[in-house]
């Protein structure tokens, strides 16, 4: 195997039901050379029998990595942050939610453009949302949209965790999230404030069709409004054209 150029890290809770075709799509739409980081909480998770049986037909390497911060996929997503090894780190979740076939433009924006994060985006122009419920959807669509248009900050989907990021930047960063998927917003508006370069990119997000979602918005909800008051501090930063990195 080549050398990985990217770390594509995976939040695991129970998905012995998904995590297989998981593999296989990851194998399908990712061509250049990369190594997956598997997270998991419990030795008891039905992911891991599953990701051992696929393993040896796998065209790149895999590694199961105990989650080192306590329980929760904010804590398996740092894990990953510290575990990954190579210029750019991509977060999927292994429900087959993320829109894979963009990974390879994401990963030329860091590599070639000079792009510290680039943001998957479900609401700009070829962007799409299948599923799930509406008024978390509504909530999301509404912080991403209100931060590009009030805030300037330059992507339209702020909530979503399919991000791929620059990993000296990621380096640089001491994280307060203690809920949900929030990190990802973290980073993004601290990288904002920061005058570092956000890229965006149209992107297809699919409600799962197996196992049980553990996102709870009622408990999380005040997580993200913290990032989303914080985001203001780069209030009046000039924002580049569409398609075009500071």
């Amino acid at each position: 195997m080549d050398a990985p150029r990217l770390s594509v890290v995976c939040p695991v809770y129970n998905e012995g039901a998904n995590i297989g075709r998981q593999l296989d799509e990851l194998g399908r739409s990712i061509a250049l050379p990369m190594e997956l980081v598997i997270v998991y909480d419990l030795d008891d998770d039905d992911t891991l029998p599953a990701v051992r049986a696929k393993e040896p037909g796998l065209a790149f390497p895999v590694r199961l990595v105990k989650n080192r911060f306590g329980r929760g996929a904010l804590n398996a997503i740092k894990t990953g942050f510290l575990e990954a090894r190579t210029e750019a780190v991509l977060v999927v979740m292994a429900d087959l939610s993320d829109d894979l076939r963009i990974v390879p433009e994401m990963h030329r924006l860091i590599h070639e453009e000079g792009a510290d994060i680039v943001c998957g985006s479900r609401y700009i122009k070829g962007g799409r949302q299948i599923g799930g419920p509406p008024f978390k959807n509504f909530l999301s669509r509404l912080a991403g949209t209100s931060l590009w248009h009030l805030a300037g900050l330059p992507t339209h989907d702020v909530t979503n965790s399919f991000k791929m990021y620059r990993t000296s930047y990621l380096r640089t960063l001491e994280f307060e999230s203690t809920g949900g998927f929030e990190i990802g917003m973290e980073a993004v508006v601290k990288a904002f404030v920061q005058g570092r370069r956000i890229a965006e990119l149209p992107s297809t997000w699919t409600d799962r069709v197996a196992g049980e979602s553990r996102f709870r918005l009622w408990k999380w909800l005040p997580n993200y409004l913290r990032w989303y008051f914080f985001a203001f501090r780069g209030f009046g930063r000039k924002r580049p054209a569409p398609g075009v990195l500071p």
